[in-house]
């Protein structure tokens, strides 16, 4: 389901057990994230290792990677705690009733 240039890529209820979740739309995996109902979304991977970013944890506003502890800005994609140095790609997200679109880049839609 596309709207308006975004792609319908979950439900709210994907955040039903934690307020981090992993999907993938356009041929992308996504991290999505809910700040008490706000919802954010970057690539799935750290830019440092090899770890999915759905595995870690989200403590005000920031999500650490699992693997070595670096932290992101959620809203930003910003590297803001070593070892990350590299900022992740962040999209664009609206949420309309309980549906979360994105806006996927034009190559991936």
């Amino acid at each position: 389901m596309e709207t308006d240039g975004f792609t319908h890529v979950a439900d709210m209820s994907v955040f039903d057990n934690d307020d981090v979740a992993e999907v993938e739309a356009g041929g992308l995996e996504l991290a999505l994230y809910n700040l008490d109902g706000e919802v954010f979304a970057s690539d799935l991977m750290c830019t440092h290792g090899l770890a999915s970013l759905a595995d870690g944890l989200v403590l005000d506003g920031l999500i650490e990677c699992p693997l070595h502890s670096g932290t992101f800005d959620v809203k930003t994609g910003k590297a803001v705690g070593a070892p990350c140095t590299e900022d992740l790609q962040t999209y664009q997200v609206i949420v309309k009733g309980m549906k979360i679109f994105i806006a996927l880049p034009s190559s991936k839609a």
